[in-house]
């Protein structure tokens, strides 16, 4: 154990009892984060408009503002961009993070404010390291690199004060120096542009480097161990960096990818999973241990939960802790102190636990098959994929499932467009093993796959390696926080992908 580390595992244990605080308090705590909130909302042209300063409960609170969505706070965001202020937040809001949580074409700006990178998005980096702490007293995680897979993007500027970047490079270029000093590689690969040479540069820069931690999307961190390994000829990671003791993920499903890493690993090591988006530093596992993130509660976002049900009704219907349910579809609203205002951030999630609050990501809103009423989410199918897999000793890069629509001649089905690294011996068994374990999952694709009366046996398609980076090339959306929608209600993406790739 290096003497560094009972010095960091000391001051982890004095965050830890502030954590504790605010985890035992949820309903104070965050009563609190919502007044100070409309404190500094009510100077703004949106606090104003609904008249923040007149507010004096939760329940005024959502009666008076409704829920938005990102094309409604669009015209203060287009406006904050040309260099207005007090718009949406009370302090000048110099950054914004260009959202890459989708892969369409319209781009989304969020406000990143000064309270919202400290309070928030730097905090929830130290509360995570102090979770680990807790969890391993003895590490030794901090006297060697972190090594962070991140964005893509260079910071441009719209003008002398106004920047825009994703969210990992505004979160790499305004680090304090403790990060700077603790992260590899340098900023300039870091940041740079072209995903393909990135890679290559990060694997070269880092070979020689003490990485202790690894953090970034599972999709591209496998790229990076693969292109490592090719280059140091060796046959696992733990050979190249002997101390690498945990990899943060987050993003999409870490479900699908578990035995490959291990795999390429090596050797046994710790995974946390957190929950960062460019809206803000939602949760993390406090512990690798435990089933679902802890909410962070006092990192300056207001949390509401929507029944999925109520999504697209007039006057939709939110609920606090105290009515949520365990296993229940919700998606997220939030208010924040970067600015955004009952804010439908378009994931859904369920809770894993009440005392404390703990959730998983379970999908997105606009990204699932109900085409025939089976409402699949994609945590079902990441569920379903991993069964598959382990059940046919193949691995999947990634995939994409559609609905196929009634015909004369058929009924329904889901068409998959599924990317393996390594493939199955059949392709039959894999997609009976895939149609098994999703009417396991999931009552009413069960329910519509009886006797094929609604729903008939999944269509398997296999893309050639590398397809849907073609087609995220194509679509300029290669790299980063970039995803591959996994479930989508029409066929729009499928039928892109199968333009511009081969199916084997």
């Amino acid at each position: 154990m290096n003497l560094l580390s009972p010095a960091i595992s000391r001051l982890a244990r004095l965050r830890n009892w502030q954590v504790s605080q605010w985890i035992d308090h949820a309903g104070e705590i965050q009563r609190e984060v919502l007044q100070d909130i409309g404190t500094h909302g009510q100077y703004t042209e949106i606090g104003r408009k609904y008249q923040l300063n007149n507010l004096y409960s939760i329940r005024d609170f959502k009666k008076a503002i409704p829920i938005h969505e990102y094309d409604d706070l669009k015209p203060y965001i287009e406006r904050m961009m040309e260099g207005e202020q007090n718009l949406l937040w009370n302090t000048p809001v110099n950054w914004f993070a260009k959202s890459s949580g989708t892969t369409s074409d319209k781009s989304k700006f969020i406000p990143v404010t000064e309270q919202s990178l400290y309070d928030c998005h730097y905090q929830g980096t130290k509360d995570v390291l102090s979770f680990y702490y807790k969890f391993n007293p003895d590490s030794d995680l901090l006297t060697g690199k972190g090594l962070v897979v991140g964005g893509s993007h260079q910071i441009k500027n719209i003008n002398d004060d106004i920047n825009y970047g994703d969210l990992s490079a505004i979160l790499l270029q305004n680090a304090p120096f403790w990060g700077q000093w603790l992260r590899t590689p340098e900023l300039s690969i870091a940041l740079l542009d072209e995903w393909e040479e990135k890679i290559e540069m990060l694997a070269l820069s880092t070979i020689e480097e003490n990485v202790t931690s690894i953090s970034g999307v599972p999709t591209w961190t496998v790229v990076l161990i693969k292109k490592i390994l090719e280059i140091t000829g060796k046959n696992s990671l733990i050979e190249v960096w002997p101390n690498l003791e945990l990899y943060i993920h987050g993003g999409v499903s870490f479900t699908p990818y578990q035995d490959q890493f291990k795999r390429l690993i090596g050797h046994p090591i710790n995974y946390m999973e957190i929950y960062n988006a460019s809206e803000g530093f939602f949760a993390a596992q406090t512990s690798p241990l435990d089933d679902g993130m802890q909410l962070f509660l006092n990192h300056g976002i207001f949390y509401e939960f929507m029944p999925i049900e109520e999504y697209g009704k007039p006057e939709p219907r939110t609920i606090g802790y105290n009515d949520v349910e365990l296993g229940k579809q919700y998606a997220l609203v939030i208010t924040t102190n970067g600015g955004l205002w009952r804010y439908l951030i378009g994931d859904t999630i369920e809770f894993t636990s009440l005392n404390p609050y703990r959730i998983t990501v379970s999908g997105r809103l606009k990204h699932f098959i109900n085409a025939f009423g089976e409402e699949v989410i994609i945590d079902n199918s990441d569920k379903a994929i991993a069964i598959a897999s382990k059940n046919t000793n193949s691995v999947v890069s990634d995939y994409t499932a559609a609905p196929v629509y009634f015909s004369d001649d058929n009924n329904g089905a889901h068409e998959w467009l599924i990317e393996f690294s390594k493939e199955p011996e059949c392709i039959n068994k894999f997609t009976t093993e895939l149609d098994s374990a999703l009417m396991k999952l999931n009552s009413d694709y069960e329910a519509k796959r009886y006797k094929d009366m609604a729903l008939r046996s999944p269509i398997i398609n296999k893309l050639e390696p590398g397809s849907f980076n073609q087609w995220l090339r194509q679509k300029g959306k290669l790299g980063g926080q970039h995803k591959v929608p996994r479930l989508s209600n029409n066929r729009k993406v499928l039928e892109e992908v199968l333009m511009v790739c081969a199916v084997s």
